[in-house]
């Protein structure tokens, strides 16, 4: 359980750091990597909902057993994105920086799924 509660600890931890100044630099990402973003309430939705599961991680960390069914959810959430990514890399829609920054999100599911087999349920 030990494995788990840091596991999901850092995560947040990580996410919140990471993903927080990321709703402030949509005008710098249409200047380096034009074009500019036209639908902004998904670049913001998004950052909210990444935003969101970095505090679901917090709570599982608090209690693994208790929320042990959650990290099934975060594992889907990890292996989502890292899909997309894969998929748009072979499509050669996104640079190459932005598929091995978003990469580290199947070290993370990894790192949940590990924790899901080694935490008992509550």
């Amino acid at each position: 359980m030990k494995f788990a509660r840091i596991t999901f600890l850092v995560a947040g931890m990580y996410g919140l750091i990471v993903l927080t100044p990321v709703y402030f630099l949509e005008g710098l990402i249409g200047r380096q990597t034009p074009p500019p973003i036209t639908h902004v309430e998904f670049f913001y939705g998004f950052t909210g909902a990444a935003l969101a599961w970095q505090v679901v991680f917090l709570i599982i960390a608090r209690d693994p057993a208790r929320y042990r069914p959650m990290m099934l959810a975060s594992v889907l959430e990890k292996i989502a994105y890292g899909i997309a990514l894969i998929v748009l890399h072979q499509q050669h829609r996104i640079a190459a920086s932005s598929f091995g920054i978003g990469m580290v999100d199947w070290v993370w599911a990894t790192l949940f799924v590990i924790s899901y087999a080694r935490t008992r349920s509550a």
